[in-house]
């Protein structure tokens, strides 16, 4: 006999948006299950780049201290080398004009940022995390969703809401419209161990022909390594591939001996695309499963815990009352809609005008203007980047507070 839970909410997927918008529900005194396909959080290469206002956010429920501690590095500026140097392109310590106390970028382990948050939202009577626990459809009553079954058991809620990335079952289950938009490229992921006299800070590496991110990480550099889409070179030498990456800098050149097999690489389908309309009675779709992004500025784990801050702002009080309606439901699409299509219209111009352009080529280096990353202009990629376009703060209150 299948098992039947129920709750208020019910969320769907265990990542930075569904894990959130659980923990601020939870907070309010709202009963929510999640259901997390997984026994854990630990997947690799996945997005790690805690921005300024997602720190923001931690700081504002009182957890800044304590999430400071789980293992992290800090990033204070951005920099690339087009000609065999390294060139500052943005630097965050502007934001500190913009009343920011963390004015880094974190780089965390994404395992650790949902472990960390899955525990304070369990202090809370009202949060339950159930994983092993797939969701593979909707329940309709009516034209109303009103709730999920798995393999085991169905849960019964007001609301659910699917926060299970970017190939989100709730989504497909749901009939919802994608607005896709085309990406020219994908991410070859793989790590090289940091040595010393390396660099400490993360760059991009940028030729005709090669651009790739070599992201500074303690003991080791995480590489984003781009790619024309349907060009991955898994299929090819590895040796050649080692060389390639040796040609535009002969620093990795130790380095190259890490990468034993293509098994210590993993393929990132790039997507931008983009729910026509992200909600229907009884369901509302956040994160990735909403839109998914490019990897262009790491900014899809922050516009994903945004979304679930404004979700449950706006929710909240209509959840603790049994009202909530379609309104409430567009009116988070409407809050949440602008900053994504924004975002996503300028990593489409990058894709398309930058990277694709330069993706083929002989290797040479790349004449940059010397105006670019000058002086205050620094300033600026930092603010687009990590303070983003209408940030949100959180506005639910804790009824569990003395």
């Amino acid at each position: 006999m299948t098992q039947v839970v129920d709750a208020q909410v019910c969320v769907v997927g265990g990542g930075p948006a569904g894990m959130v918008h659980a923990l601020l529900l939870a907070r309010a005194g709202i009963r929510v299950v999640v259901l997390e396909k997984h026994g854990d959080f630990l997947r690799d290469f996945r997005g790690d780049t805690v921005h300024p206002t997602t720190l923001r956010i931690m700081d504002e429920l009182g957890l800044i201290d304590e999430f400071l501690r789980l293992p992290h590095t800090k990033v204070n500026r951005v920099a690339f080398d087009t000609a065999g140097s390294i060139r500052t392109f943005g630097n965050f310590s502007g934001l500190k004009r913009l009343g920011f106390r963390q004015p880094y970028i974190a780089l965390m382990p994404q395992w650790d940022f949902l472990d960390f948050l899955a525990e304070k939202a369990s202090a809370y009577p009202e949060f339950t995390l159930i994983r092993n626990a797939e969701a593979i459809d909707l329940i309709f009553d009516g034209d109303r969703v009103v709730g999920v079954s798995t393999p085991e058991l169905e849960v019964r809620a007001e609301l659910v809401v699917g926060a299970d990335g970017r190939k989100s079952a709730v989504r497909a289950a749901a009939g919802l419209e994608i607005a896709t938009a085309n990406s020219p490229m994908d991410v070859l992921w793989f790590r090289l161990k940091w040595r010393p006299g390396d660099l400490q800070e993360p760059f991009a590496v940028i030729r005709k022909g090669l651009q790739m991110a070599m992201i500074y990480r303690g003991d080791y550099w995480q590489i984003a390594y781009l790619m024309p889409k349907g060009s991955n070179p898994r299929g090819g030498s590895l040796e050649a591939f080692k060389q390639r990456l040796i040609s535009v800098r002969p620093q990795p050149g130790e380095h190259v001996s890490d990468l034993r097999s293509w098994d210590d690489t993993s393929q990132l389908d790039v997507r931008v695309d983009r729910l026509k309309t992200w909600w229907r009675t009884g369901l509302l779709c956040i994160g990735d499963a909403a839109h998914a992004m490019s990897p262009i500025g790491g900014v899809g784990i922050n516009l994903a815990v945004a979304d679930g801050v404004a979700a449950a702002n706006i929710l909240c009080a209509p959840l603790r009352e049994g009202r909530v309606t379609n309104a409430d439901l567009a009116q988070v699409q409407r809050r949440r809609e602008l900053p994504t299509r924004i975002i996503q219209a300028g990593q489409v111009f990058i894709q398309n005008r930058a990277i694709e352009p330069i993706l083929s080529g002989d290797l040479s280096p790349i004449p940059i203007p010397r105006i670019v990353g000058w002086g205050p202009l620094q300033f600026i990629p930092p603010i687009v980047v990590g303070r983003g376009f209408r940030p949100e703060h959180v506005r639910t209150p804790d009824t569990h507070a003395a």
